[in-house]
């Protein structure tokens, strides 16, 4: 790498590493001009002007946090306690910066360190978070619900365990979740023996994939609603398999006549011109599949259709042989490559199946998880 290159990259970096905080101190951005203070304080430890910024700007920075805790905590604001428990841990950030660099510590030799106060702190935070919990959950809707959800997880964060914290994340989960129904994929058909099921179990997994159990919609199929009572879910997916075909054979033959001039050596410096000729007979075989898929989304509790959409599938199985009569020169790489191949038999209608579904299961996948995303 050239060295100019190296230089003029890193020189900004060097600009910030090399800051004393005189510009930050003098913006009001205490924390900020403290911080470059001190760290310059350890790779210099007598630099006079960080030494200057941290005896003039720590008391400043002191007596702001303490004034910015007075206002939130004499405030009517809700939570006004995690502002105070931010400003405290900014704080103690100062402190532990300080104490870990010896050249600031003989500067600030008792830094503003908050303990019992942080933790009252976090006990009143988590008691605000709790009662505001508490209230959501007594409205019994899913969105309040959801709220109350959140409430109780950032409790639960400022003291883990409190109180009944945990059952109540659990409730709060549990009014929340929307629960939903896939159905088995019917395929209705008299002439065919085929299962959808390996359709439906991918579509299922993907689901399950995305939605996780941390999320607010769970999926079940009628099997697991079954076991687990769900017996009121909030929405049903119905899938069905119609208007399809499978295994439709078409075979092609053609015949081409080729011929090709090469240049043939016969001794060091001679060559005359040979022709070769041979007829080609290239036959395709082709399987053409395809049909639709109908998936619906059901509100269980009204009743009322969702989403009532078609997608389409198709899927062309291909195979190509030939034969030849004549001299095999007269065929490129690509003909004599085809009349190394042969006649194969026909693939089973049910892998036939499964293969035009894949098309239909990307777009029905992405509309599944469009749909039910804003619940999640």
């Amino acid at each position: 790498m050239n060295k100019n290159y190296l230089i003029l990259l890193l020189f900004p970096m060097l600009l910030i590493s090399c800051s004393s905080g005189e510009k930050a101190l003098q913006r009001g951005d205490y924390f900020s001009a403290i911080t470059k203070a001190v760290e310059r304080l350890k790779s210099d430890p007598d630099n006079s002007k960080s030494t200057n910024v941290l005896q003039e700007g720590y008391p400043m920075a002191i007596n702001w946090s303490q004034e910015e805790i007075d206002l939130a905590l004499t405030s009517n604001q809700p939570f006004k306690w995690e502002r105070t428990i931010d400003m405290m841990l900014r704080v103690n950030h100062l402190s532990k910066l300080i104490r870990s660099t010896p050249a600031a510590r003989k500067i600030i030799t008792e830094p503003k360190s908050y303990s019992s106060e942080l933790n009252l702190a976090y006990e009143k935070a988590a008691e605000e978070r709790y009662r505001a919990g508490l209230s959501l959950m007594q409205e019994n809707t899913k969105e309040a619900a959801r709220a109350a959800y959140d409430h109780f997880y950032k409790t639960n964060q400022f003291i883990s365990g409190y109180q009944d914290v945990i059952r109540q994340m659990e409730m709060a989960k549990e009014i929340a979740t929307f629960n939903v129904i896939v159905e088995a994929a019917t395929v209705q058909t008299r002439t065919y023996e085929l299962s959808s099921q390996f359709f439906y179990d991918q579509v299922f997994e993907y689901l399950n994939n995305k939605y996780t159990p941390s999320s607010f919609v769970q999926f079940y199929s009628p099997t697991q609603a079954e076991k687990y009572q769900i017996t009121h879910p909030d929405f049903i997916v119905r899938m069905e398999f119609y208007d399809f075909s499978v295994g439709n054979l078409y075979q092609d033959a053609r015949e081409e006549n080729l011929s090709r001039k090469v240049q043939v050596p016969i001794n060091d410096s001679t060559f005359v011109t040979r022709t070769y000729r041979a007829k080609l007979k290239i036959y395709t075989d082709q399987v053409v599949s395809g049909g639709r898929l109908n998936y619906q989304i059901i509100d269980f509790r009204t009743d009322n259709l969702l989403r009532d959409n078609l997608i389409p599938g198709s899927y062309t199985w291909v195979n190509q042989y030939a034969i030849y009569a004549g001299d095999k020169q007269a065929l490129n790489e690509r003909q004599y490559e085809l009349t190394q191949r042969r006649a194969i038999p026909l693939p089973p209608r049910q892998e036939l199946f499964i293969e035009f579904t894949r098309p239909i299961y990307e777009q029905l996948t992405n509309e599944l998880y469009q749909f039910f995303r804003p619940y999640r």
